[in-house]
């Protein structure tokens, strides 16, 4: 697994207080540039908070695509519904995490994938819940 340290807690970049339209196009910037701070759009606890490449499509269906990266916060208790990087029988996953009576299942969010029941004899672990998901749109 590749992972990154958050390490630009105050990192900002230009911003511009518009919408773009994704369907007509719109009339051109009129609006006064300003900058954002990404530790505001992605509330993160530096401290406990990594990024990893995702390797594969079982994530595909929730907007998590082969080659992203998920930033993933460890200070947060994980709950039903949530994204996780966990480890299962040694080996890293992504998946959402789900109560199904007693047990917890790892759900993949593409239908080719198969959910993954939680037994009480695997070596399971919730590294952290995926908080945001960075995009290279040019691959």
């Amino acid at each position: 697994m590749e992972a990154l340290k958050w390490s630009e807690p105050n990192m900002t970049l230009p911003y511009f207080d518009t919408s773009i339209a994704a369907g007509l196009p719109s009339p051109a910037f009129d609006n006064e540039q300003e900058t954002i701070d990404l530790s505001r759009i992605i509330p993160t606890d530096a401290r406990n908070t990594f990024i990893v490449r995702v390797k594969g499509d079982s994530m595909s269906e929730a907007h998590i695509p082969d080659g992203c990266l998920a930033v993933v916060d460890r200070s947060i208790r994980p709950s039903t519904g949530d994204i996780i990087v966990g480890t299962l029988n040694g080996e890293f996953t992504i998946k959402r995490l789900v109560k199904a009576g007693r047990n917890w299942v790892l759900h993949p969010e593409n239908p080719f994938h198969k959910p993954v029941m939680i037994t009480d004899d695997a070596d399971f672990q919730v590294w952290g819940i995926v908080t945001a998901v960075i995009v290279d749109m040019r691959k």
